[in-house]
């Protein structure tokens, strides 16, 4: 048994953030039909570059963590006899899950009306760059936009300019609140028997990212932009072997202990003096260059302080904590070999996640769906006749 046992789960997404929700989903067991419009893998190609090589083709289709434990439904949505196909999954489906921009799945005739008329218990997620409504409902774009709409952007690096983020951190953000709105609608769905629409906008999963700096100031309007000065709460320090070492030591005890270990103790009573920060700032990066990384981790640890190395993604990948706890999993391909994936980032001590399978190719799935919903030889044949397989545009 698992936490989503039973739960049926037609996925439209192409990205991160709707894919997320059917990524964790199919981890807890649900049975989630990827549905992937050939135009889309065309343009997912054109955008990444096309892989000729069959193993290597194969293997760039099953790194991406998100993908995994969801079965592929290759098929043209625009198509009419694919539509009579997509209306039968959808009228035997829990979730639907989409991140086209708003209107778009409508035009193609899989709007939430027409879609909870068909199947009223179904929890229909939208996921899109600035929601379902207001002014830029209609507007496209990435995760770097979407934390410029939230005002995160000016913020996230402490610098005193934007930067673009190294990380999806709105894809992320956004990808975790959907699931939980969605997880809510099911949870509301058994009480009430009915489905609803759940809007979930990335501009809108950012802005949770301000709020301790809200709660810290009386008028956010008046809120000096960030100087990249180092103020007392932590730091990224550069140590003798060019490896770094992140502390986050803000609270007075740590404080005490931190200055204690990098042997000084007289930066304790400093700590709220800003005009002290900068001789202090320089005085620290001089001190660590003193000892390699690992040197330091030990002395840090040793005393029980908040410090840990800064990780590179391949030591990240291999650290025994992080393997511990299943952060790390080596996912067997079908023909031989592993890659490397994410593991689900939460336990359940009573219904575990299944085992990872990695995604195989594109449409892998579409015998095997079209014999559970009946569709017979000359159906098929029907559907490939109308485009239901290629990339035209109906």
């Amino acid at each position: 048994m698992t936490a989503l046992s039973g739960l049926k789960v037609v996925d439209f997404s192409r990205f991160l953030p709707g894919a997320y929700v059917g990524w964790i989903a199919g981890d807890l067991g649900a049975d989630v039909i990827r549905i992937e419009h050939p135009r889309e893998l065309a343009k997912h190609a054109a955008m990444f570059g096309k892989v000729d090589d069959p193993h290597a083709a194969a293997r760039a289709r099953a790194r991406p963590t998100y993908a995994r434990n969801k079965r592929s439904l290759k098929i043209n949505p625009g198509s009419a006899a694919a539509r009579a196909v997509l209306l039968r999954l959808i009228e035997q489906a829990d979730l639907l899950i989409e991140d086209y921009r708003p209107g778009v799945l409508a035009k193609m005739g899989f709007g939430y009306p027409e879609m909870a008329e068909l199947n009223p218990r179904l929890v229909y997620t939208s996921v899109s760059f600035a929601g379902q409504t207001g002014p830029h409902a209609s507007r496209a774009g990435h995760d770097p936009a979407a934390l410029a709409l939230a005002g995160a952007l000016s913020r996230l690096n402490g610098l005193p300019e934007p930067a673009m983020p190294g990380l999806q951190v709105a894809d992320v953000l956004t990808g975790c609140h959907a699931t939980i709105a969605t997880l809510a609608a099911l949870q509301a769905r058994e009480r009430t028997g009915q489905g609803q629409h759940v809007d979930v906008a990335m501009s809108d999963a950012s802005m949770p990212l301000l709020m301790v700096t809200l709660g810290r100031t009386e008028d956010p309007a008046a809120l000096p932009p960030p100087d990249g000065r180092w103020h007392p709460k932590g730091g990224v320090w550069r140590c003798a072997d060019g490896g770094h070492v992140c502390t986050t030591d803000m609270e007075p005890a740590y404080w005490a202990r931190f200055c204690e270990i990098v042997g000084r103790p007289d930066f304790i009573p400093l700590r709220t003096d800003p005009e002290s920060h900068p001789a202090m700032h320089e005085a620290l990066e001089a001190l660590f260059l003193t000892r390699p990384r690992d040197e330091w981790i030990a002395l840090f640890h040793a005393a029980d302080t908040q410090a840990m190395p800064v990780l590179s993604l391949g030591e990240a990948l291999d650290d025994p904590h992080n393997r511990a706890r299943g952060m790390t999993r080596d996912v067997a391909l079908p023909g031989g070999g592993t890659v490397r994936q994410i593991g689900t980032p939460f336990h359940l001590s009573a219904t575990p996640p299944v085992p990872p399978r990695a995604a195989g190719a594109a449409g892998a799935d579409n015998d095997a769906i079209f014999a559970e919903l009946g569709l017979g030889a000359e159906e098929i044949a029907a559907m490939e006749a109308d485009g239901a397989f290629s990339e035209e545009r109906r």
